[in-house]
């Protein structure tokens, strides 16, 4: 079963101000929480473009909007290749682009991938090493951690986990491998564990947590796909449109943070003068200027939110 806490559902939507005639694009459709909301909105001349590299996700995501079959697609796809996706689901071209009139993302793993065991996403559960959001993907948690050089392993760990002892740890991981190969999620924690000072240990979330997001977001490449899907983003947005990103690490959002800024050019005219002369006008404004984050009652039905961070950005004229 397939179940997933949608974070930040209602903030979300109504960010993307839902036309019941435009084309949406849920570029995570996971549990199909935001996807239901947003198509529900929608009339018979919308559409609900819906993206999942998890073939599990893709099948409840069917089932559960089978009401609405005539108004979604969905499409098997990292959301790196997202003009790709657009394509391949039939939105039509205007100047050569592929336009739509909301873009939203929900970053990160999904409840059903951190709970479903085997899938080897959390340092809670014992599996063997996977964290891959694609099964069909040839780089897993068990490769990264018994075949990449130490060096590398504590670059990771320190700059998607922003884990002070990152090099400690990776001297540790491959100790340890030299021994017998590291297998198992329990056998990584435990690792991890002995690597992080006594006193460090005492306070604070699990000593394994930031190590395995860091190994997490390598497997998967999600800073890099998520650089990727945003300059395709703007550009596939139609004037007037939005894109929503909910974030849930400090990267993600930084990331998302300049990507919106780089866009929303302002005006660079002395202050004294009457007018505008420059002509500096960006392709983005900030529906946001401070994110979005979940409420109290949000966060004691779902403590996985306490993270969670929602930007949001309108397309304010073509190119």
């Amino acid at each position: 079963m397939f179940q997933h806490e949608t974070v930040l559902k209602k903030e979300a939507v109504e960010g993307l101000a839902v036309r019941p005639d435009g084309i949406y694009v849920d570029c995570t459709v996971g549990g199909a929480g935001h996807s239901w909301e947003i198509v529900s909105r929608l009339g018979e001349g919308g559409l609900l473009v819906g993206l999942d590299q998890d073939d599990a996700a893709l099948e409840h995501a069917e089932r559960r909007l089978a009401p609405f079959k005539d108004r979604v697609r969905l499409v098997k796809s990292n959301f790196r290749h997202l003009r790709e996706a657009l394509l391949e689901a039939g939105v039509p071209l205007v100047n050569g682009e592929p336009l739509v009139d909301g873009i939203l993302y929900d970053l990160g793993v999904s409840s059903p991938q951190f709970d479903e065991s085997e899938r080897g996403f959390s340092y809670q559960r014992d599996a063997r090493l996977d964290m891959r959001m694609d099964r069909t993907s040839p780089l897993t948690a068990y490769r990264i951690v018994n075949e990449w050089e130490e060096e590398r392993l504590a670059r990771i760990l320190q700059e998607y986990g922003e884990e002070k002892f990152a090099r400690r740890i990776a001297r540790h991981i491959v100790r340890r491998r030299g021994e017998k190969p590291i297998e198992t999620t329990a056998e990584l924690a435990d690792i991890v564990k002995e690597a992080i000072p006594a006193a460090a240990r005492r306070t604070g979330p699990h000593p394994a947590r930031r190590s395995f997001q860091a190994i997490r977001i390598a497997v998967n490449d999600e800073l890099a796909a998520l650089e990727q899907s945003l300059e395709q983003a703007v550009h596939c947005l139609a004037t007037g449109g939005r894109i929503c990103v909910i974030s849930f690490h400090s990267l993600e959002d930084r990331i998302t943070k300049h990507f919106f800024a780089k866009f929303v050019e302002t005006c660079t005219c002395p202050p004294e003068f009457p007018v505008c002369v420059c002509r500096k006008r960006g392709l983005l404004n900030l529906v946001t200027r401070k994110p979005i984050t979940p409420g109290e009652a949000e966060l004691a039905a779902n403590p996985r939110a306490r993270s969670a961070k929602l930007r949001i950005a309108e397309r304010v004229r073509s190119e």
